[in-house]
């Protein structure tokens, strides 16, 4: 049943005013009614619903100012907390942020390439790790979300296109770690949460149709369309490692070699491979890319023909979705900063019938563990926020939610 029409206006007004407060910072009453449109007999109630809730705190006064009215009030930053992780083959980088947004503590926990590899357990020490930081229990967590290689099949909960990832495609992993963790537990596409946070607060801002393509040591691509990612039926959209393209050999059984076309022509190994039959010593295919823009001769061959190999995909891409804009992202694009750029629009404009804009990355050097982050906080502001459903927003100021915990 529908809430009573009282009831919803309140629950509207409370969200209204505490996402003011999210973007804008401490406020006072005055100012809240101001930019809210209610009365100021309204917003003092408002007000005082909310800090009874422990969603909001004082914070101060204004400048020079003394009273009620030059009281100042924020959203209480010890709300709720979430935690995001970023998973590679090699690690797990952890970070825990107040409901504010704000990263009170951050942690890299190295995990061995080897089969048998727990990784319920790595997950549990990269968060024990991270709490330790914020210098709070694990029981203080409300989410985490989850950022891998690959993608979870929505229909068989199982890892796919990530067989380099040891320990993660067990069926039952997803449960085990809602378990195990005892609180709700989000699994995404790591370039997609990289896009969720050019969207957020990066190149992607405000923008509707745009494909986020990643050169690490894998290449991948995020499609966002009518400003919603797109996952596919399998989670599968944007796997473009697959894609076949000219210049390179038919894998006819790309599932088993975990390549196709695109990776074979400007992944790492690739790009490594190319820079070192130039002259060009690195230890990394960012190192490489690095290192031609300080190298006339054999950097500039490298540059040009990383800017064709990812022009050509970038091609193949955009002849699908034609999107307004195209952010190149991951350690390999990145590297190459405004001269790769700038040789990759080039060698597009002749290759693509559609003309996208594009931008470097600017969420960097954590894009997937800020999209992450971002995740998790919009699930759990949605929830405690709701005063609707929640009017007494059961964990006040300080409270400990029980968890299992890591």
């Amino acid at each position: 049943m529908t809430a009573g029409t009282p009831r919803l206006l309140r629950g509207i007004n409370d969200r209204a005013a505490l996402n003011l407060l999210l973007d804008r910072g401490p406020l006072s009453r005055s100012q809240i009614g101001d930019l809210t449109g209610l009365s100021k007999p309204t917003a003092s109630q408002l007000l005082a619903r909310l800090s009874e809730a422990g969603l909001v705190v004082a914070s101060g006064n204004t400048h020079g100012g003394r009273g009620p009215r030059a009281q100042l009030y924020a959203v209480n930053p010890d709300a709720a907390y979430v935690a995001g992780l970023d998973v590679t083959p090699s690690r797990i980088e952890a970070a825990i942020a107040d409901v504010t947004g704000r990263v009170v503590g951050e942690y890299r926990h190295d995990t061995p390439r080897k089969a048998g590899s727990d990784a319920v357990s790595h997950v549990v020490r990269a968060l024990e790790g991270a709490c330790a930081r914020a210098g709070m229990p694990a029981s203080r967590l409300h989410r985490v979300s989850i950022g891998t290689p690959g993608a979870f099949d929505p229909r068989t909960k199982r890892l796919r296109y990530a067989r380099h990832l040891p320990g993660w495609h067990d069926p039952a992993l997803l449960n085990r770690l809602t378990d195990e963790l005892g609180m709700p537990v989000e699994v995404g596409n790591d370039v997609n949460l990289a896009a969720v946070a050019e969207q957020a607060v990066g190149a992607a801002q405000g923008v509707d149709d745009f494909v986020l393509l990643w050169a690490d040591e894998g290449v991948g691509a995020a499609l966002v369309i009518g400003g919603q990612l797109h996952t596919g039926a399998t989670g599968g959209a944007g796997e473009v490692g697959f894609l076949p393209l000219p210049e390179t050999p038919l894998v006819r059984d790309v599932r088993r070699g975990n390549a196709g076309g695109f990776q074979q022509l400007a992944g790492a190994a690739s790009v490594l491979g190319l820079a070192r039959s130039l002259g060009l010593r690195a230890s990394t295919a960012a190192a490489a890319v690095t290192a031609a823009l300080g190298r006339p001769g054999p950097g500039d061959e490298l540059l040009s023909t990383l800017a064709h190999r990812i022009a050509v995909g970038t091609a193949a891409i955009t002849a699908v979705v034609d999107p307004a804009l195209v952010i190149l992202s991951g350690e390999v694009l990145t590297a190459g900063g405004p001269r790769l750029l700038s040789l990759i629009g080039n060698e597009l404009g002749s290759l693509a019938a559609a003309q996208p804009r594009l931008a470097l990355s600017a969420v960097r050097p954590h894009s997937v563990l800020t999209g992450a982050l971002h995740t998790a906080l919009v699930a759990t502001r949605d929830e405690i926020f709701d005063t609707v459903a929640h009017p007494s927003t059961a964990n006040h100021a300080g409270a400990t939610v029980q968890r299992r915990k890591p």
